[in-house]
């Protein structure tokens, strides 16, 4: 079998470290700048690219654009330590696998390298149907690679401070994968539709999955639902049914946001964080 084939920009030690772990069987190339990319890229295809972070992240975009007229499919991963959350937005709009900008996480770096190296089809798993850094309405595939790529392109457009946007993120993960798996099944020609808002002193995320929907006081596989003095019971119903481990999903969002809101079939919840609590009541 021919070899896969990675480019990386001008990468810092620890970055060339981790990928020589991860891509092990694959042949790496390095470039020195953009140009030396688009250079490469016109000669031959990759099936992997990592910008360098001395670009910003508008460069990279404009690179991502030309190099997807040369090969459509091409899985870039952008990383970047000048960024705005338009320039977010417009590599999402471009089709970028991933965006990371300084500070970011080697781990997370890592792991979304190896979803890059996985999967036949991923470029129509995040569908952009409105977007400003303040709104983003979005369809994302129902399967669990497309909701880790969103939920890091939502934690680089988001600037909401500490804890809440740890908070946000954790509530807002586990009830996005609650859709995919109960609503949409992970059924990959299903989309669970998504609506992101960022007011001055609030965070209000939307999910609405494809599924038909439930009544609260009848999901027995999820924690939230236990009688008292039974705060295990609804793993035994998992395991009967074959649901992977879990089921406090809904707890845990609960915990994390204000308000969590259930529209009435049960398949669209909306999460919603107050910001600046501290301040509002002082003022």
């Amino acid at each position: 079998m021919t070899r896969k084939t990675g480019l990386v920009v001008n990468a810092d030690p620890k970055v060339e470290e981790m990928l020589s772990n991860v891509l092990e069987d694959w042949t790496i190339q390095h470039a020195s700048d953009n140009r030396a990319v688009l250079a490469l890229a016109e000669k031959k295809p990759f099936d992997l690219i990592l910008t360098g972070e001395s670009t910003s992240g508008k460069e990279d975009v404009e690179l991502l654009r030309r190099i997807r007229r040369l090969h459509p499919h091409t899985r870039l991963i952008i990383l970047t330590d000048k960024s705005t959350p338009a320039d977010v937005i417009a590599s999402m709009r471009e089709s970028a696998f991933s965006y990371f900008s300084k500070p970011f996480s080697l781990a997370s770096l890592a792991e979304m390298v190896r979803m890059a190296t996985e999967g036949p089809c991923w470029d129509d798993g995040i569908e952009i149907v409105s977007a400003t850094p303040s709104w983003l309405c979005l369809l994302v595939r129902c399967d669990s690679n497309s909701a880790d790529r969103l939920l890091q392109f939502l934690h680089e457009v988001g600037d909401l401070p500490e804890p809440e946007r740890t908070e946000v993120a954790t509530a807002f993960r586990e009830m996005l994968l609650n859709a995919i798996e109960h609503g949409g099944r992970f059924n990959p020609e299903q989309y669970v539709e998504i609506s992101y808002l960022r007011a001055r002193r609030m965070v209000m995320c939307r999910v609405k999955d494809p599924g038909e929907g439930f009544a609260l006081d009848e999901i027995r596989h999820a924690a939230f639902a236990n009688p008292p003095g039974e705060p295990l019971r609804h793993l035994a119903y998992r395991d009967v049914k074959g649901l992977r481990p879990g089921g406090f999903g809904v707890m845990v969002a609960r915990h994390l946001v204000d308000e969590l809101i259930y529209g009435e079939q049960g398949n669209d919840v909306l999460l919603v964080k107050y910001l600046n609590q501290g301040r509002q009541q002082t003022a």
